[in-house]
């Protein structure tokens, strides 16, 4: 016995025009989803090296800036080590925060002057650890930070510099300062731009490869439609016009005829649902409504009718059963009664479908056929071949598991448990 396990998906994963044509598609990622969850993993790895190195440079400075301050300043022993961390710290926010790092920065730039004299040999009023925080974490916010930010933090770290510096020096680091900040705006505008034009070419990419899936999409419908339909349809033609055409057609043969017209047209209409699935360009296609739990009765009934030794029981609220597990139960069973009519020839076949509150139970097996022809073959591989591994994909669909073997008495069984609602 091989059982057959279906992952459970959710229902989201299951797109709604394959499953409004009847159809079991896989689905896959979007191809844009894929390369931005590349591109995520790639940020947080890089990013991870980034914070490992902005730390250590913060304690360096931080390590230059403590026992120096004596030099510069006059500060006594026990607040050197917050002065010291007012200049250096605020640096470990240039990733996280450039704009809070400068303000924090820029504030103590402020103070510090105020509270404590410089030392009798130093001409500035803050250390160079403090000067080169308050630049490099002024370029950050020029790199990163909104446009009017960018102008606050410019304008005010000039201003800084221009009152607090002694002579003529304000006006050149004013010039320096803003010349800093346009380097930085230019080479901002160059990197998005080049960012801009890699996201066209990959959209681009993403587009050429979206036409040729349309266009094998294509191809296939118009095979399907060449090689199927037309045969289907001829099928029908010939059903409808053989009373008409033979001689001596009874009402029991007429009545044949008109059930192998209805099944064909059904087909053709299903045909016709997957053809506009397939020729659809992303949009939902204008399907007629798939078959579920309400016409199991009209199949089993019509099969039955086709000369099948059919019998049945439908027990349950069919109600509860959602109408993508509703097609699943109708597929299973309409594909187990083919399979057994095919490889049993006149075997009995027994359906049994149960609808629970919680779950939807299947089991149709069909004895060995009177002739002793029963070609019909299981392996572990294949699964009895494509009827039975498209029931397998259906039960996985919803969140399911089927299960099919041979008997005792070489008959053939197919069990499926389905959940009523797919989670």
């Amino acid at each position: 016995m091989i059982k057959v396990r279906g992952k459970r998906k959710a229902a989201s994963d299951v797109p709604n025009t394959a499953e409004n044509s009847g159809v079991v598609v896989p689905t896959l990622p979007r191809l844009d989803a894929v390369v931005a969850k590349s591109e995520t993993i790639r940020r947080a790895g890089r990013g991870q090296y980034w914070n490992i190195a902005i730390v250590t440079i913060t304690l360096i400075l931080y390590s230059v800036a403590w026992p120096t301050l004596h030099l510069t300043h006059d500060v006594s022993p026990p607040i050197q080590p917050f002065v010291a961390a007012l200049a250096a710290f605020p640096f470990v926010l240039i990733r996280a925060n450039a704009p809070l790092g400068w303000a924090v920065s820029a504030v103590s730039a402020l103070i510090i002057p105020q509270v404590f004299d410089a030392a009798p040999d130093y001409d500035y009023p803050w250390q160079v650890v403090h000067i080169l925080v308050v630049m490099v974490l002024l370029a950050a916010v020029s790199l990163t930070a909104p446009v009017q930010v960018v102008g606050v933090a410019w304008i005010g770290t000039v201003l800084l510099f221009f009152g607090e510096t002694p002579g003529r020096d304000g006006a050149g680091w004013a010039v320096g300062l803003s010349a800093l900040v346009v380097f930085c705006l230019l080479i901002r505008w160059l990197v998005l731009s080049r960012r801009e034009l890699a996201k066209q070419e990959e959209l681009g990419e993403l587009e050429r490869t979206r036409r040729t899936i349309l266009e094998e999409k294509a191809r296939i419908a118009r095979d399907l439609h060449d090689i199927v339909a037309h045969h289907m349809s001829m099928v029908v033609v010939q059903a409808q016009t053989a009373p008409y055409r033979l001689e001596g057609v009874t009402p029991q043969i007429r009545t044949e005829f008109d059930s192998i017209s209805a099944t064909g047209r059904a087909a053709l209409n299903e045909i016709r649902g997957l053809l506009g699935v397939l020729r659809s360009d992303g949009d939902p296609a204008a399907t007629t409504p798939q078959p579920g739990v309400d016409q199991l009765d009209e199949l089993l009934t019509g099969s039955s009718r086709a000369g099948l030794p059919l019998s049945w029981r439908v027990d349950g609220d069919r109600s509860a059963a959602s109408a993508s597990t509703g097609l699943a139960v109708y597929r299973i069973v309409q594909e187990s009664i083919t399979n057994a009519a095919r490889h049993s020839p006149g075997g009995a076949i027994d359906v049994a479908v149960v609808f629970g509150p919680q779950s939807v139970s299947v089991q149709v097996h069909n004895d060995p056929s009177p002739a002793g022809r029963n070609d019909r073959t299981v392996t572990s591989e294949t699964t009895g071949g494509n009827g039975i591994r498209g029931m397998r994909e259906r039960a996985s669909a919803v969140g399911g598991m089927l299960v099919t073997h041979r008997r005792a008495d070489g008959g053939f069984e197919v069990r499926a448990e389905l959940p009523a609602t797919p989670a």
